[in-house]
């Protein structure tokens, strides 16, 4: 087994809605945000953990295999999978995700699943959208009300205020790929796992349209990917 290459996946991720990923607060403010988003302990300015994108993208890749569990997928789970179909996609998770420090493998086991392929990187928010903003006196955040409702009366009460990226901002986004002498093509089956996403959402409260996010200019080493790759259905 030999390293060939590790592989540079670059694209922009924009908002089609508010994204809520959140951060603990430092300070307490009375009359404050309640929700606030992560930021940049140096920069102050929001971004996306590459570990939301990991879990997230690996959530819905489990969910796709036909194999799901409180937890993520382990070695045991692909032991115990008598489908052959859902036992090859339970290894592909594993290839490319990694197991669990706590898993225990023999070398043959070892060999079969090999290192962990991807890496993500966090995701800073683009220069050129953060200057735009600054250059209209806009924000990078905005804060968002929401209210319960009242089944019985049908008013609205408890208001909060969550606080979110605005739709339209942009992200870069990088995540590497390493390519072994025994693999498989990888780059069509991640680009899939990047349209599953978009289909689905990033961050908190997806189901109250929150995190809607789309990937463009994607590039593999510089090169722009085939359109038969974002053509693809991700259920294919």
């Amino acid at each position: 087994m030999k390293l060939k290459k590790i592989h540079l996946i670059t694209a922009q991720i924009v908002c089609k809605t508010g994204l809520h990923i959140g951060g603990s607060d430092a300070e307490i403010h009375i009359g404050g945000i309640d929700n606030q988003v992560i930021k940049n302990p140096i920069t102050h300015e929001p971004y996306i953990p590459g570990s939301s994108l990991k879990g997230k993208i690996r959530s819905l890749l489990e969910w796709k295999s036909g194999i799901v569990q409180q937890g993520p997928l382990g070695w045991s789970e692909y032991v115990k999978e008598e489908n052959e179909g859902r036992k090859k996609e339970v290894l592909k998770v594993l290839q490319l995700f990694g197991v669990g420090g706590s898993q225990t493998l023999t070398t043959q086991q070892a060999e079969l699943v090999g290192p962990c392929r991807l890496a993500f990187w966090d995701c800073s928010l683009s220069e050129d959208w953060v200057r735009s903003v600054k250059n209209d006196n806009l924000l990078l955040v905005e804060a968002k009300t929401e209210n319960t409702i009242d089944r019985i009366t049908g008013t609205a009460k408890h208001p909060r205020q969550t606080e979110r990226v605005p739709a339209g901002a942009v992200f870069d986004f990088k995540l590497s790929c390493k390519e072994l002498d025994t693999d498989e093509n990888w780059l069509p089956y991640i680009i899939k796992s990047l349209r599953l996403l978009e289909l689905d959402s990033l961050g908190g409260s997806g189901s109250r349209g929150y995190g809607k996010i789309r990937f463009e200019n994607i590039k593999v080493d510089g090169e722009p990917i085939p359109n038969e790759w974002l053509q693809a259905s991700p259920f294919e």
